[in-house]
């Protein structure tokens, strides 16, 4: 087994089991304990997992919220993919909202060249990416840009919004469940999504598999306001069928 390998495996048990410890991989997964120890401090600094005594849990069970810089650097394919199946939603024209979040910015990108479209974004480096390109016309929002997601927040980002009215919001989210619904860490971006969801006529929520499941401080949609979740192959087959039973349709790229 490679090293990448290994380190899915890992991954994929401190999800499952809601914390792994060294001892036990290494008897799993064969390999010695500082192997493992290794593993886990990769790991922690891709920001998938947070270091605790004798092992490690994933950063969805404490609410952690890593950096847009550490979210980008994982699930990379499972991204990509989301955006393109993303693409089929995207109007030939009209207006639509693209929230901050490593997934849609992958949406920005790909974006095609005949499209005449208005974008609102909530982000700077989303500004930046669309900005050049003549057939777009893109308008950002003001408000304080938060360090972790580089999103604006505040009045200056919900004021525009109170007043407009586009065909499809592209929104992310740190959790969906089918208890909480729509949730992520920080209060002020749960008011801008919040506002987002009332300024589109349909909504699509881009998230891959490692969101779904989990609950954060801060209710920002109901299941009821999502028209269409797009997420990866990874996620779990009863997960789908919970959304699925609760009203939602569920693409899996």
């Amino acid at each position: 087994m490679y090293a990448e390998e290994r380190q899915q495996e890992i991954v994929r048990l401190a999800r499952a089991e809601g914390r792994v410890d060294v001892t036990t991989l290494a008897e799993t997964l064969n390999v010695t304990a500082e192997t493992i120890r290794r593993d886990l401090t990769t790991l922690e600094r891709v920001g998938v997992l947070r270091r605790v005594h004798g092992g490690a849990i994933p950063v969805e069970r404490i609410g952690f919220e890593p950096a847009l810089a550490t979210r980008d650097s994982v699930l990379i394919d499972e991204k990509e993919r989301i955006a393109k199946a993303a693409l089929a939603e995207l109007p030939e024209e009209g207006a639509v909202i693209l929230d901050a979040g490593t997934t849609t910015a992958r949406l920005a990108q790909a974006i095609p060249g005949d499209r005449e479209l208005t974008v609102v974004v909530n982000s700077p480096v989303l500004a930046s990416t669309l900005g050049t390109r003549t057939n777009l016309n893109v308008l950002l929002l003001g408000g304080r840009v938060r360090g972790k997601t580089l999103a604006t927040v505040d009045d200056w980002a919900l004021r525009p919004l109170a007043d407009m009215y586009v065909d499809i919001a592209f929104l992310g989210t740190n959790g969906c469940s089918v208890e909480r619904g729509l949730t992520t860490p920080d209060p002020a971006e749960a008011a801008v999504k919040r506002a987002m969801i009332a300024a589109a006529r349909r909504t699509v929520v881009l998230a891959d598999h490692t969101k779904i499941g989990n609950d954060y401080l801060a209710r920002f949609g109901a299941l009821s306001d999502i028209d269409l979740l797009i997420s990866d192959s990874g996620l779990d087959e009863d997960l789908v069928a919970d959304l699925e039973t609760a009203g939602v349709r569920v693409v899996r790229a």
